[in-house]
């Protein structure tokens, strides 16, 4: 991997899950490679069940790889997130790699703009500030003022969506990871939200998704990775 260029590579990255019960070891997929660049966006692709979203949860240190390597940039050099312990991939996360997932996972009872905010907050921004900044990005993702400072988890799915992409690009993330970001969206706010990942790629940043969205996909994908063609053997008893 060229350090100069890319913010992430893969590099015979494999996953197996293993079926306790019926001794059975299932390979998602195998020998995964790829490299990406600042500025790029790249479409995981593949029918269900190809490992798109455990993919994802891999590059972000939530699932283990069973064997390979998954590089990040970070300000001290590459973090390996297969061999990382959980304060390194913690203090990459606050700093340089995001993810959005389908669902708003927050507390009960914590405001939309608190909940936007919380990113800066944790950078050592002044609360109040955060706030200010959170209030531009709920405005421009059309969430009325009237819903701030009420829990997120009272929103419809649409509005749960745009404070889930409201608090992802508050902040600068080197890489960034998108799990269909517009599903829940009409075609006014995927273009508000497509418009907002457009800012990030010039900015910078480089972008791993789903994008089963096809108006998404075409106006902000780079290139497609099918993951179709890094299948192992569905399963083999232990």
């Amino acid at each position: 991997m060229d350090h100069l260029e890319n913010t992430i590579a893969l590099r015979d990255v494999s996953k197996s899950f293993t079926l306790h019960e019926r001794r059975i070891e299932r390979t998602i997929f195998e020998s995964v490679s790829l490299s990406a660049r600042p500025e790029e966006c790249l479409a995981l692709a593949g029918r269900s069940g190809t490992g798109k979203s455990t993919l994802m949860r891999m590059i972000y240190g939530t699932y283990k790889a069973t064997s390979g390597q998954i590089l990040v940039g970070s300000p001290s050099g590459f973090v390996d997130l297969v061999t990382a312990d959980p304060w390194t991939i913690l203090a990459l996360r606050r700093r340089g790699l995001g993810y959005v997932s389908q669902f708003l996972n927050v507390l009960p009872r914590v405001s939309a703009l608190e909940v936007v905010a919380e990113p800066l907050v944790a950078l050592g921004m002044e609360s109040s500030q955060a706030e200010r900044r959170a209030a531009e990005m709920l405005e421009r993702l059309d969430i009325d003022r009237s819903l701030w400072q009420l829990s997120p988890l009272t929103f419809s799915g649409g509005e749960q969506q745009r404070v889930n992409i409201a608090r992802a690009f508050i902040t600068h993330y080197d890489v960034l990871l998108l799990d269909e970001p517009t599903a829940s969206l009409d075609a006014l706010n995927r273009d508000r939200v497509v418009g907002i990942i457009r800012e990030a790629l010039h900015r910078g940043s480089t972008i791993i998704g789903i994008f089963h969205d096809q108006a998404t996909a075409d106006q902000i994908v780079s290139r497609k990775i099918q993951l179709s063609d890094f299948q192992g053997a569905s399963c083999a008893r232990s």
